[in-house]
C-alpha cells in the first residue's frame, strides 16, 4: 500500500516493483512517473490484455491514484512482404 507522505520517487519505485512482481503483469520495461495523485505509464507491452492489467494492478496497489496509461502494444506480426536490402 502506498502512503500519501511518500516522495514521488519512492512511490514510483513502489509501483514499478508491484508491476514487476505481479504475475499478471511481470513488467520490467514500463516507465512509471508520479506527479501528485497522477501516475503516468509509458513503454511497450506485447498485448492489449497486458496493457489493461497494468492499470488493474496499480488500482489495487494504490487505489487513490489516477492512472494515465500511454503504454503501446508492440506489433509482433511477421512482415507482410519481404524486405529488399540494398
Amino acid at each position: 500500500m502506498t502512503d500519501g507522505r511518500e516522495t514521488p520517487q519512492y512511490r514510483a519505485a513502489h509501483l514499478r516493483r508491484a508491476l514487476a512482481e505481479d504475475p499478471r503483469t511481470a513488467e520490467m520495461g514500463v516507465r512509471v512517473n508520479v506527479r501528485g495523485d497522477d501516475v503516468h505509464l509509458s513503454g511497450e507491452v506485447t498485448c492489449d490484455e497486458r496493457r489493461a492489467e497494468l492499470e488493474t494492478v496499480l488500482h489495487e496497489v494504490a487505489p487513490g491514484l489516477r492512472v494515465h496509461n500511454d503504454v503501446r502494444v508492440a506489433d509482433t506480426r511477421e512482415p507482410a512482404r519481404r524486405e529488399d536490402l540494398r
